[in-house]
């Protein structure tokens, strides 16, 4: 097998399982760790990976992205302290914006019940969480549904979303990264993303420590535009620093 096939070969491992080992790749491969290793890094290199202690997982591109019904089944505690650690950053908002995603869809979860709050979404499970709990009104925003995320995009969402001036948007990325700022696969979604960050007069970013640092294809945002990223403890505390210097509060749970 050449190193080629064997890179795409862990590509599509990682892709299928979320995440790959290098004993295992390794043991699988029939190679030395150390050229797992090598290959690891030549795939980083290409964004295609992102490497961890021991292993590495996907990273999400214009080719490859996760389902909402696979993101359900990753990191879930992480995710929802992440949710409950965002809510807290509510102030007295009374309009909200809540991001497609399962990290949003726990913080629409995670809203208190007796809070009087309207709600926009993209989402249709957000907007099924909030639409027979509490004392939410919600605005579900129209457009095509993309049946991997179930979310609206296209003219029809953005045009809807134009309209609006929220007091906070809790935003998703598929990457953040100092460079090239927050960023998505597809370019309907990263429309809906990028008139969210307009239309809010706050923004909250909420994601895992495995979102830092990945680059995706579509960027919709800057760092500096967020008050507050809210990530998982992972993170180091010298990585949440850089990414405070940019102006954002780092929240790590």
């Amino acid at each position: 097998m050449s190193a080629a096939e064997r890179q795409r070969q862990i590509v599509g491992e990682a892709r299928r399982l979320g995440s790959v080992e290098v004993a295992r790749l390794a043991d699988e491969l029939g190679v030395a760790k150390e050229t797992v290793r090598r290959d690891l890094r030549v795939l980083e290199q290409h964004g295609l990976l992102r490497r961890t202690h021991g292993g590495a997982y996907p990273v999400e591109s214009a080719g490859f992205e996760t389902t909402l019904a696979f993101r359900t089944t990753m990191h879930v505690p992480e995710k929802r302290r992440i949710a409950a650690a965002a809510v807290e950053l509510l102030g007295d908002a009374e309009t909200v914006f809540i991001d497609e995603g399962f990290t949003p869809q726990l913080i629409a979860e995670a809203l208190p019940p007796d809070r009087r709050l309207t709600v926009v979404t993209a989402s249709l499970p957000v907007a099924h969480t909030l639409a027979t709990a509490g004392d939410f009104t919600v605005l579900l925003l129209g457009g095509r549904v993309r049946g991997g995320t179930l979310a609206t995009v296209e003219h029809w969402t953005t045009k809807m979303l134009a309209g609006f001036v929220v007091d906070l948007a809790f935003v998703g990325a598929n990457g953040i990264s100092r460079e090239h700022g927050l960023t998505t696969p597809d370019p309907a979604v990263s429309e809906v993303k990028a008139q969210a960050i307009r239309a809010a007069r706050r923004r909250v970013f909420v994601g895992l420590h495995t979102k830092f640092g990945a680059v995706s294809f579509c960027r919709f945002a800057e760092v500096s535009d967020f008050e507050a990223l809210v990530t998982s403890t992972s993170l180091s505390a010298q990585e949440a620093h850089r990414y405070a210097m940019r102006g954002p509060q780092v929240i790590r749970v």
